[in-house]
């Protein structure tokens, strides 16, 4: 299990997509979905609710800690994806 504050944190300057190799896509927020539907697959929404110029995902951050490696994270920040450790969930800019 991995500690997703300091595991996004470590990587918080690494937000170029263009770094993912072999993406699946050109577009940062599906990749981010896809990964996100591979870790934790489901059939629900992933957008949660969006306020503002923000997205937050219905992601179960504990349990995304237990199956998510180090690079997961790095290629979801690499889409974009924050962590708030305030609320302990994944969010991202629109």
């Amino acid at each position: 299990m991995i500690d997703l504050a300091a595991t996004f944190e470590k990587f918080e300057d690494e937000w170029e997509f263009k770094k993912i190799d072999q993406a699946l896509t050109g577009r940062s927020d599906v990749y981010a979905f896809l990964l996100l539907d591979k870790l934790l697959p489901g059939t629900g929404d992933l957008v949660d609710h969006a306020e503002h110029d923000e997205i937050w995902l219905g992601i179960d951050c504990e349990a995304l800690a237990e199956v998510a490696s180090e690079e997961d994270i790095l290629s979801l920040v690499r889409c974009g994806v924050r962590y708030d450790d305030g609320d302990e969930s994944l969010k991202m800019f629109v």
